[in-house]
């Protein structure tokens, strides 16, 4: 069977050597650079210890300095595989998706005709190079200059015209002895519909050749010379030799630079591709004239592992990335990305480098953007989530986009990232008080002009009272914390609770912060990324803390629901603690003024749903106390010491009223 030319040249441009091959090698990571795709491993042929078997990616070729092996994909498969060509060429078509061609005793024809069309479209950039010479090229050479294009430029570039008229290329091919019907065939003329001599597809219109990456001209872009024409840029019509939407401008040139080192950028238009590599951006590409196909996105990929999408700074422009970001997703691999570059708004990286030079587009390049970013800025850019249901709809959105991408390890690090954004967006922030209202203190709380002292000196006896409340809340809050650590699978459930947490402790915050950052890594490895973010010194302060180490969780780790008991009510008694606070500071604000039973019965109410906070459930069905110390009590205990209080009379020197 003979197959076309064209196929061969797009399963080699589809097929990444360095996948091929590495399922058959151990590559040898100090020696590779995989960002270059330079790659080495011992070789797969002969028996070695050391790494002579080199694999360029972007050249598609493979050579052992061993046993001097070498090849292409098709032969490396046929080799290792031990398979014929034909077979090697559909195990490679299947992977990349190829459709092998019908068998075809015409095939030869086939190519030969490919050939021929190739040569026409020769023949019309050479007509159309003449032309921007001849004084019906003026406008169009002055336009070019003014675009900062010199004779040199426009030579490396052969850019050419096409006059106005409807049949000065085909009066000239005609005239050359080429066949009608190869013209046409070639997109370079159209019939004409009222009985006429066809005419031709491009009429006063500055003219740049497109090449494949083998170099041979296939199809035209041109540039309209009318400012009233509709069509501003027009490219020729597809053909057997020219499908757009598997096609670049300036392939070939780009490729062989981005192989010696150069950066990838990718625009929208011929003038910006020409600009960027004449200004020294040498590994420029553009699509032709539609939205980067899938077909494209791999052809970028193979030349580059990293493209920078450079596109217009304006609102189109950003369309056009986020549309590039859904193609994208769903075919990122392991080394395979994208990176975006916006230019600033209203210029495109011709503008750009016309008014500032390329030193400002450097710049815009090294900013580019990874996609992860982009994808953010387009769930999040100019909207609100100042409600539960909003940030919910946040969540969805993002793990739907998420969701898209087939790599299991890739998808993880996307979703990790989305979470590290998502907790810079909502992360607690610190409220500035009312004003008027107290402040607690080392010492009490502290109101407009009035200070309600703290413990009496001959009270101070425990930490806890000693510190007052505010050591109270930092004592849970370390429970809170160790609790989480121990029991991630927990995290999830308490998030908004945790998020909630003031810490004003500068050590508590930060766990917090990572605790909320890696809630959904893994739980084995949860502790182990802590320790490594915060150091092992602040963990060891953690469960240094008597109250964390007395805690049952830390006696019994892995009984989740006791984890999840104890932060249920280490959560509500610092609520409780909360409330309590906002109701003393508001009512000494009112004692200030005049008292009446209003305040009494609200500080009655804070008192009472303090002590609710203090009441534990307990295994069997009874009830516990927890004092302010820590300690639990048994509620029967606690009872019958206030019945015996009660009954004493502290006014008759301590005798029973019975």
């Amino acid at each position: 069977m003979s197959l076309p030319p064209g196929f061969l040249d797009e399963l080699r441009s589809r097929t990444s050597l360095t996948q091929v091959v590495g399922r058959k090698v151990i590559w040898d990571n100090r020696k590779s650079n995989q960002a270059k795709g330079d790659m080495w491993a011992p070789c797969p042929f002969h028996h070695e210890k050391t790494a002579s078997f080199h694999v360029d990616d972007r050249k598609g070729f493979y050579y052992c300095f061993g046993c001097q092996a070498k090849g292409d994909a098709i032969g490396f498969v046929k080799e290792t595989e031990n398979v014929s060509f034909m077979e090697a060429v559909e195990i490679l078509a299947r992977e990349v998706g190829m459709e092998m061609p019908a068998r075809d005793p015409r095939a030869q024809q086939k190519a030969d005709r490919r050939g021929q069309l190739a040569e026409v479209m020769e023949q019309a950039a050479q007509f159309f190079r003449l032309q921007l010479n001849t004084g019906a090229g003026t406008e169009a050479r002055d336009y070019l200059a003014r675009r900062g294009l010199d004779a040199a430029a426009l030579e490396r570039w052969e850019i050419g015209f096409a006059p106005p008229g409807w049949q000065n290329l085909w009066d000239h091919l005609r005239g050359k002895g080429v066949e009608e019907e190869l013209i046409i065939a070639a997109g370079l003329a159209k019939p004409s519909n009222k009985g006429g001599k066809p005419y031709d597809t491009f009429r006063h219109r500055i003219m740049f050749p497109i090449r494949d990456a083998r170099g041979r001209v296939i199809a035209f872009g041109g540039r309209a010379m009318d400012p009233t024409d509709n069509a501003k840029y027009l490219n020729s019509p597809e053909t057997e030799l020219f499908d757009k939407g598997r096609s670049l401008f300036n392939h070939g040139p780009a490729r062989a630079a981005a192989g010696k080192g150069q950066p990838l950028v990718v625009a929208e238009g011929y003038m910006d591709v020409i600009a960027l590599v004449e200004a020294g951006f040498a590994a420029a590409v553009a699509p032709l004239g539609t939205a980067i196909t899938e077909t494209q996105l791999q052809l970028l990929w193979r030349i580059s592992d990293e493209p920078i999408i450079a596109l217009d700074g304006d609102k189109a422009g950003l369309g056009a990335a986020m549309r590039l970001i859904d193609l994208a997703l769903p075919l990122l691999e392991a080394g395979k990305s994208l990176r975006f570059a916006l230019m600033p708004e209203g210029k495109d990286p011709d503008d750009l480098l016309r008014a500032e030079g390329a030193r400002a587009v450097q710049a815009v390049l090294d900013a580019a953007q990874p996609m992860v970013r982009l994808l953010w800025q387009r769930e999040t850019e100019g909207r609100s989530f100042d409600s539960p249901e909003r940030k919910a709809a946040l969540d969805k959105a993002l793990r739907e986009r998420i969701k898209a991408i087939r790599d299991p390890s890739i998808r993880s690090h996307y979703g990790q990232e989305i979470k590290d954004l998502r907790w810079e967006l909502f992360r607690p922030k610190k409220k500035p008080r009312a004003r008027g209202q107290g402040a607690f203190v080392a010492g009490g709380w502290k109101g407009r002009g009035a200070v309600l002292e703290g413990p009496a000196a001959s009270t101070k006896s425990s930490f806890l009272v000693a510190a007052g409340d505010a050591a109270e809340t930092h004592m849970r809050e370390a429970v809170i914390l160790a609790t989480a650590i121990s029991a991630p699978e927990l995290i999830v459930e308490f998030e908004h609770r945790i998020e909630a947490m003031g810490c004003a402790d500068s050590d508590h915050a930060l766990l917090r912060d990572l605790i909320l950052r890696n809630a959904e890594t893994d739980p084995g490895e949860l502790k182990d990324r802590i320790a490594a973010a915060a150091g092992p010194e602040t963990l060891e302060n953690l469960y240094r803390l008597r109250h964390v180490a007395i805690n049952p969780c830390m006696r019994k780790p892995g009984d989740i629901d006791l984890a999840r008991k104890t932060l249920a009510q280490e959560f509500a008694k610092i609520e409780a603690l909360r409330g309590g606070y906002a109701e003393v500071a508001e009512a000494e604000e009112e004692l200030n003024g005049m008292a009446d039973e209003a305040v009494t019965w609200r500080l009655g109410q804070a008192a009472e749903a303090r002590s609710r906070s203090y009441r534990i459930e307990l295994d069997g069905g009874g009830e516990s106390v927890v004092a302010k110390n820590g300690l639990t009590l048994n509620k029967s205990d606690v009872e019958y010491r206030d019945k015996v209080f009660d009954n004493i009379d502290f006014t008759r020197g301590g005798r029973s009223r019975g």
